[in-house]
C-alpha cells in the first residue's frame, strides 16, 4: 500500500529522528491535520522540544520500547545509521517510509504545492517565497531547509492550499514529489558521489519537471536548465533572468554593497515595479525574481510581493549576520560548493570591509577531491583564507584527500584542523573593520559562535 493511501486511513504516526530540521516541520503539519504524533531523537535540540510543546509525545534516545502497539505508520530520516535498534524493530512490525516519501505525499495533498529546486539557492528562495505569501495573507504551509526568522522555524502549517517545499536533488529525493509549480533555479555539478556526472543530474531534474503538474518557473539564463527543459510539453513554462528573452526580467540592477540591493522587475518587456532587497549579493537578484514569479502565479499582489522581499532579512546560515564585536563583523553561510562560495565571497568583498576572512570547512572527501581546483580558485577571492579539517559526514576517506591538499593550492591560506585553534588564530590576527565569515554545510558555524562568545566574554 502506498503512503498516500495509508495516510488516508491512519491517525497515529511515529517519527524516528523527529528533532531533525527536515522532520520537525512535517510532524508539525501532521499534528495540525489532526494526526496523533510521537517521535524519538538522540539529540535534545530546540526543534525536539518545540515539537513536544506542539503536542507530540517525544522520547530522548532511540530504543525499540519507544514503539507502542497503537502506532500505525513510522516515518524515519535517512540520517539514521544502520543497526539503529528502534528503526530495525519498526521495519519488522510497522509500515515504514523514509522522510522523502512523506514529503512526496504532502506535495499531493495540497493543490498549490510549489517545489523549489536547484543546485544553489533553494533555501533562500523557499524562505523568500514563504515570507511573501505570509505577508500577502495567503497563509502557506512550508518545509524549508533553513530557519526563517519571521516564523522562527524550519516550516509551518497554514490553512490555505499553498505549500512551499524545498525540493532537494540529493539521492533523487525530489523525485518522490509531484509539485503543482516547480521553480528550477539552476543546474550544476554537485553530489557527484551519487550522480556520477552532469548528464545524470540533468536527467533527474528533467524527471522532476515532468512530474510537475502545472507550471515550471525556470532560470532562462542558465544553459544547463534550458537544455534540460528542451521540448518539454504539457506545462506552462515561465522563464526568469536578466536577458530580455525571459518572461520575467531584472533590469537596472543596483548592488551598492552592504545588505541592500535593488532592481526593476519587467514582465514581457513591460515595467512592473521596483524591487528592494535586504540581503547581499547579485545572486539574490535571481533568487528573489524567481520567488516573485512563483508568488505572482500563486495569487499574491505586486505590492505584497515587494513588501515581503524588502522585509526578508535572510534565512539561517545564509549570509547570516551574527553581529559586530570589538569592531570585527561575524557572519555565517551554508556555502559548500565552489559556485556558492564564489557568489557569497564576491558579495562579501563588495561590502566595504578592510579584510574579508573566509573560514571554510570542506564537506565530504569526494566533493573536495573532485572539485579541488575549483575550490582553490574561488577561495582566493577573500583577503584571508583559513581551511579546517574536512568533514567526511557519510563518507570514509578512501581517496586519501587532506585539507592541506586544498590549502596548498591557495596562496597565503592557513590550514588548521580544530575549531578551537581556528578561533584563537583568527581572533589573534583579525582587526577592527574586518569581516569574518564561516562557510560550509557541516558544523563550521560552531567556530563562528565560538569566536563571538570569546569576544563577548
Amino acid at each position: 500500500m502506498s503512503i498516500d493511501e495509508i495516510l488516508k486511513q491512519v491517525k497515529r504516526v511515529h517519527f524516528i529522528g523527529i528533532g531533525g530540521s527536515g522532520m520537525c516541520p512535517l510532524a508539525e503539519i501532521l499534528i495540525s491535520l489532526g494526526y496523533n504524533i510521537s517521535g524519538s531523537d538522540n539529540n535534545d535540540t530546540e526543534t525536539f522540544r518545540k515539537i513536544e510543546k506542539e503536542g507530540a509525545k517525544v522520547y530522548l534516545g532511540q530504543v525499540k520500547e519507544n514503539l507502542t502497539d497503537d502506532i500505525e505508520l513510522v516515518i524515519y530520516t535517512n540520517a539514521i545509521l544502520d543497526g539503529n535498534e528502534e528503526l530495525e524493530y519498526a521495519k519488522k512490525h510497522f509500515p515504514c517510509f523514509e522522510r522523502a516519501e512523506l514529503l512526496g505525499a504532502m506535495s499531493r495533498i495540497f493543490t498549490n504545492c510549489i517545489g523549489v529546486c536547484g543546485t544553489h539557492g533553494k533555501t533562500t528562495t523557499s524562505s523568500m517565497l514563504t515570507q511573501i505569501l505570509l505577508e500577502a495573507g495567503l497563509d502557506p504551509s512550508a518545509v524549508i531547509g533553513g530557519k526563517l526568522p519571521l516564523i522562527d522555524a524550519y516550516g509551518r502549517y497554514g490553512k490555505s492550499q499553498n505549500f512551499v517545499c524545498e525540493s532537494c536533488e540529493f539521492n533523487n529525493t525530489f523525485l518522490k514529489m509531484n509539485p503543482d509549480i516547480a521553480v528550477i533555479l539552476n543546474i550544476d555539478e554537485d553530489h557527484l558521489d551519487f550522480f556520477g556526472n552532469l548528464d545524470n543530474i540533468k536527467k533527474s531534474f528533467r524527471k522532476f519537471a515532468e512530474k510537475t503538474t502545472k507550471t515550471i518557473i525556470y532560470n532562462g539564463d542558465d544553459e544547463n536548465t534550458v537544455d534540460t527543459l528542451k521540448d518539454i510539453s504539457g506545462k506552462k513554462l515561465i522563464s526568469v533572468g536578466r536577458n530580455d528573452s525571459n518572461e520575467w526580467t531584472a533590469k537596472n540592477i543596483d548592488v551598492p554593497g552592504g545588505f541592500k540591493s535593488s532592481y526593476d522587475a519587467y514582465h514581457n518587456g513591460k515595467f512592473v515595479t521596483k524591487v528592494e532587497l535586504s540581503v547581499p549579493g547579485e545572486h539574490n537578484i535571481l533568487n528573489s525574481l524567481c520567488a516573485f514569479a512563483a508568488a505572482y502565479e500563486s495569487g499574491a499582489d505586486v505590492k505584497s510581493i515587494c513588501g515581503g522581499l524588502k522585509n526578508f532579512g535572510g534565512a539561517s546560515r545564509r549570509f547570516e549576520l551574527l553581529g559586530e564585536y570589538k569592531g570585527i563583523t561575524f557572519a555565517d553561510d551554508y556555502a559548500h560548493h565552489p559556485a556558492e562560495l564564489k557568489v557569497t565571497l564576491e558579495a562579501a568583498m563588495k561590502m566595504g570591509y578592510k579584510n574579508v576572512w573566509a573560514v571554510h570547512q570542506p564537506f565530504t572527501f569526494s566533493r573536495t577531491s573532485l572539485l579541488l581546483d575549483d575550490f582553490a580558485k574561488v577561495l582566493q577571492i577573500p583577503d584571508k583564507c583559513v581551511i579546517s579539517a574536512i568533514m567526511g559526514s557519510r563518507e570514509v576517506n578512501t581517496i586519501g584527500i587532506k585539507a592541506k591538499d586544498l590549502s596548498d593550492k591557495i596562496p597565503g591560506a592557513v590550514q588548521i584542523d580544530t575549531f578551537e585553534d581556528i578561533c584563537d588564530y583568527v581572533l589573534a590576527n583579525a582587526k577592527e573593520g574586518d569581516l569574518v565569515i564561516t562557510l560550509g554545510c557541516g558544523d563550521i558555524y560552531k567556530a563562528a559562535r565560538m569566536m563571538v562568545n570569546k569576544l563577548k566574554a
